[in-house]
């Protein structure tokens, strides 16, 4: 079981709000701190173990300046994600870009950063080459394809994804870096998303592993780092468990021994590219009761929307619901816990077991420090809320101030 609680109290969250009006996004700094290092020491072992946070889960330059003080990189995937790490103070190689039907001007400012590049395609070489040149550090993303016999149900089967080249693919494209004089190799892999089974990121390492040394006796090629992707699960309900990273860690660590170490490829430095694991439980969308409505359900009607939250509209996610005050009622009613979008599935709950809830109450979804403000969009012309950092000292800071119609206009010529 995960308890799920708050990090402040209804009366600090009280005068929370009389500064700050909801909707918002609020992260627990201190306990993203804490998790990280935590993250960190389960990979101590590891010669050089790098995380590179995936800015994509929650682009904001003051998330990111606190996890560079942790000792952590950032995996960008865009012009803009790159900006916002150049702007964080991370800098050349503790940047990965990892993208697909990548731009040139992308490529050409990954090159001018310094940062690692990893290709999505075979094809993207000469691509690469004609628009900014091939660098001294490159890596490619691996596909397993049919050879993993399993999915997920956010990324799928592998053979079905987009992304990544095929084994054989790889061992080509390693050839034609090495033939271009390319010495120092990285690679990448990502096949599961928001999974809590650890067995499967130790299976992920086993595979890479095993596919490290195949190149190398094929190619001739050694590895200076694998990055294993990320994908570690965060228990979104009450009843699931976090995933152990210890467990992960050292169950890495035998293979590493059995393969790596076994096969004369020592040191390789292992990596990972985590983004809703380090922040995902320690973020907050605070929300005010609107409005109640019964006529065939009951409806609960928030001043947030699915362009606050769209993870339960897209997935049918689950998001933990607190009702600030009535933690220890009865969960004796059942409501959909709706937005006000012109679309019926602008939901956050269905038919969820909550107390009685009054408007004017302010209820608080838990799990939302990833994936949650970063997939906001502007439907029905709503604006996207401000983002708060909860400091360790219990003051609260203003990371970034709502939209307003100024700005839901600006691109506009009237």
């Amino acid at each position: 079981m995960t308890e799920k609680k708050l990090p402040f109290n209804q009366s600090q969250l009280a005068e929370i709000i009389r500064q700050y009006p909801t909707p918002f996004h609020i992260y627990d700094e201190e306990a993203i701190r804490k998790n990280v290092r935590q993250l960190l020491a389960a990979f101590s072992w590891a010669p050089q173990f790098k995380e590179f946070f995936a800015v994509k889960a929650t682009p904001n330059p003051t998330i990111l300046k606190v996890l560079r003080e942790e000792g952590v990189g950032a995996d960008c995937s865009s012009l803009p994600e790159l900006i916002l790490a150049e702007m964080s103070g991370i800098s050349g190689e503790n940047i990965m870009f990892s993208s697909n039907d990548t731009p040139a001007e992308e490529y050409r400012k990954a090159r001018e950063m310094g940062a690692i590049i990893n290709l999505d395609d075979i094809s993207h070489i000469d691509f690469l080459e004609k628009h900014a040149g091939i660098p001294d550090i490159i890596s490619f993303r691996y596909n397993p394809g049919p050879l993993m016999q399993s999915g997920n149900t956010i990324i799928g089967y592998p053979e079905d994804a987009k992304y990544g080249l095929t084994r054989d693919q790889i061992i080509a494209a390693y050839r034609i870096m090495q033939q271009k004089g390319v010495k120092r190799f990285g690679i990448h892999t990502m096949v599961i998303s928001n999974e809590l089974n650890p067995d499967s990121f130790i299976a992920t390492a086993n595979m890479m592993f095993d596919l490290i040394v195949d190149i190398h006796k094929e190619v001739g090629i050694s590895f200076e780092f694998v990055n294993l992707g990320g994908g570690i699960g965060i228990p979104y309900k009450p009843e699931q468990q976090a995933v152990d990273l210890f467990y992960v860690g050292q169950g890495i660590k035998k293979a590493y021994e059995d393969k790596i170490i076994a096969n004369g490829l020592h040191p390789l430095r292992i990596a990972m590219e985590c983004g809703r694991m380090i922040t995902g439980p320690y973020g907050y969308l605070v929300s005010t009761v609107l409005h109640k409505k019964e006529i065939y359900k009951n409806y609960v009607g928030l001043d947030a929307c699915m362009t606050n939250l769209m993870r339960p509209a897209l997935y049918g996610a689950y998001h933990h619901i607190t009702v600030v005050g009535k933690e220890n009622l009865p969960a004796d009613h059942v409501y959909d816990v709706t937005g006000s979008l012109c679309e019926n599935n602008d939901k956050f709950a269905v038919d969820r077991e909550l107390p009685v809830i009054d408007a004017g109450d302010i209820v608080v979804m838990h799990d939302t420090g990833a994936h949650g403000f970063a997939m906001g969009f502007n439907y029905n012309g709503k604006l996207r809320s401000a983002e708060l950092l909860l400091k360790p000292s219990g003051k609260v800071e203003l990371i970034r101030r709502a939209e307003t119609v100024a700005d839901y206009l600006a691109t506009l010529d009237i």
